[in-house]
């Protein structure tokens, strides 16, 4: 058995694109010393199925079931990854991480994070302009956030998720398109949402740092906001992923606390 491990709210299985069940994540989450998980499955989103839940009542009905059967082995919530385009009805989950997966242009939701082919037709759209394409993502999301005030808000700068694997940065680097990152990031901040801190896109040997990047994370410690580790785990084996690395990470940039959902709120725990 190992020790305990710091909690993940951002957990897919097999009722959406996860590769697991929620059963074998929760039977895997015990024995590896979790003490409490959350499942985050992706909001029904009629413009993209490929995806996303199409069994959103058989889901919640599961991870109930999972609840009570192992209750006195860890605490289990039923969370729903919500796209900024589809809200879900909130009152049936114990939280919600709003995310924007698309940007919505000329009638049509383009992907941002299904493949570096797919971005690239997204970013000729645009012109190959990086910039332009950034303030109508941050604008959609934004505005989502300050209106939906979702408790968790999702990988914030997904754009950015094939910078390093696309030929050349258009993002990270670019003092242009981080000034406009910094000032929609500023406007996220007034919702007083928790923002994940996002380890995914290094767990798929995406990227190699977290989503947000370390100049938005600089700017969300100087407006002193909450912060929660998330693995985005789409398999058991993910449920932690670079958690320990990610720690000492927002340590160096001044951090001392991130924060976990327990019973209905978000608790501080000190980063150790």
């Amino acid at each position: 058995m190992s020790k305990i491990k710091t909690p993940n709210f951002h957990t897919h299985t097999n009722f959406c694109d996860g590769k697991n069940t929620p059963e074998e994540t929760v039977v895997f989450a015990i024995y590896n010393g979790f003490k409490s998980i959350g499942f985050s499955g992706h909001g029904y989103t009629p413009f993209d199925t490929s995806y996303c839940m199409h069994d959103t009542e058989g889901y919640i009905a599961e991870i109930k079931r999972l609840k009570e059967k192992y209750k006195n082995q860890i605490e289990i919530y039923l969370g729903v990854e919500e796209d900024a385009f589809a809200p879900v009805q909130r009152e049936k989950f114990d939280y919600v991480i709003g995310s924007c997966h698309y940007v919505f242009v000329n009638g049509e939701y383009y992907p941002v994070d299904s493949g570096v082919e797919n971005f690239k037709k997204l970013l000729s759209v645009f012109k190959s302009d990086p910039v332009r394409l950034a303030e109508q993502y941050y604008d959609d999301f934004v505005k989502y956030v300050i209106a939906r005030k979702p408790d968790i808000i999702g990988h914030f700068d997904l754009i950015t998720k094939y910078d390093e694997k696309m030929g050349e940065r258009y993002f990270l680097g670019n003092a242009e398109y981080e000034k406009v990152a910094e000032k929609f990031l500023l406007k996220a901040v007034k919702s007083g949402c928790v923002f994940e801190v996002n380890t995914g896109a290094i767990a798929r040997g995406l990227r190699s740092s977290v989503y947000p990047s370390e100049k938005l994370l600089t700017v969300l410690k100087k407006e002193n906001a909450r912060l929660i580790l998330s693995a985005d785990a789409h398999k058991t084996q993910g449920l932690d992923a670079y958690f320990e690395e990610t720690k000492r990470y927002l340590k160096d940039i001044g951090f001392k606390h991130t924060f976990i959902f327990s019973k209905g709120e978000f608790c501080p725990i000190e980063l150790d």
